[in-house]
């Protein structure tokens, strides 16, 4: 039964569910569409701005000298997961539309987590110093890594994006994260003092986007072109994607002989894809109803790896405990002095 309960959803999860459920049954439209899309852009440059003032620079400088466990991370990020997702593609081409395709390839381009793949790795006492500095770094460096991959894999899609899309994403994704770290000094200690309701508005924000996003959909009939066996597809692809990378980075890891310390970093942040940043950078590259289709992966695989990796933190953890305590009894007490 403790093992089931690990499993339930997390609050921003159904609140997630709860937002499509809405979108589904009272979508804005006409002239509240353009009033939430106008709404949808400020959250999103508010969201990123507050992102940079939160961002310590030492959290980035913290464990950089590990650098063959970053490198292998970032591989995982941006070259494992869009080489699985197109393998994928190849293999069984028919088994999504071409949108839900495009959305399973935007999911594969897009950087690590930062808060959840920190709290794993704690949770199964691993190197968290590497793993701030790896998520970060990954974090960071996406503004400009995803929307190049994304290009570059709708190129092989039969599509493409331009300039003007990366250029979008510059202006409403990295100035305002730019301005948040340069005006850090200022409001950086406020920002850290309240971070649990930046917390708040910062999922208020990925609420609201999802919400034009899914209502644009919606209205463009996209629960017509989602029968439950392709729903049920796309939930498997999704699996197997999660599975084929938490395999090669734990194999892998240990392959190349890191510490388990160092494995418990690689895995977790090597293996999640961020919804934070994810869900407005689709809101960005791909505008009108696309954007619906393309982000319903992406929430999917959201929940999927919560739930896998806590399952899988809780493993390690207990694994280390373990090796503690067996540790500690090979070690031979003390007999008394003879009198």
């Amino acid at each position: 039964m403790r093992g089931l309960l690990g499993f339930r959803p997390d609050g921003f999860t159904m609140a997630l569910v709860g937002t499509v459920i809405l979108a589904t049954f009272l979508p804005c439209h006409g002239a509240s569409a353009r009033v939430f899309n106008v709404l949808a852009v400020i959250a999103i440059a508010a969201l990123f701005f507050l992102q940079g003032a939160r961002l310590s620079r030492q959290a980035v400088i913290s464990g950089a000298t590990a650098w063959r466990l970053h490198l292998l991370i970032m591989a995982s990020t941006f070259v494992l997961f869009p080489i699985i997702g197109l393998v994928l593609r190849a293999l069984v081409p028919g088994v999504l539309t071409p949108p839900l395709w495009l959305g399973v390839l935007f999911v594969c381009a897009l950087p690590s987590t930062v808060q959840s793949s920190i709290a794993f790795t704690s949770i199964g006492m691993g190197n968290v110093p590497a793993a701030i500095c790896a998520a970060t770094a990954s974090n960071l460096l996406g503004i400009l890594i995803t929307p190049v991959l994304v290009g570059l894999l709708l190129s092989l899609h039969g599509s493409g994006i331009s300039l003007t899309e990366i250029w979008k994403i510059v202006l409403q994704l990295l100035v305002p994260f730019a301005a948040g770290q340069l005006l850090r000094p200022l409001i950086g200690e406020w920002a850290q003092r309240n971070r649990r309701i930046l917390a708040m508005t910062d999922r208020s924000s990925i609420l609201l986007v999802v919400y034009t996003a899914f209502s644009e959909a919606v209205v463009q009939g996209i629960w017509h072109q989602l029968p439950p066996t392709r729903f049920a597809v796309l939930i498997i692809i999704n699996a197997v994607i999660l599975g084929l990378v938490l395999l090669a980075t734990t194999h892998g890891s240990r392959a190349l002989g890191f510490s388990r310390r160092d494995e418990v970093a690689i895995v977790f942040c090597g293996s999640k894809k961020t919804l934070a940043s994810g869900v407005p950078m689709a809101n960005v590259l791909f505008a009108g109803p696309t954007v619906g289709m393309t982000v319903l992966p992406l929430m999917i695989f959201h929940q999927m790896q919560l739930m896998v990796c806590a399952w899988l933190a809780r493993r390690y953890a207990a694994r280390a405990e373990a090796a503690r305590q067996s540790a500690l009894s090979a070690v031979p007490s003390e007999s008394p002095a003879p009198g």
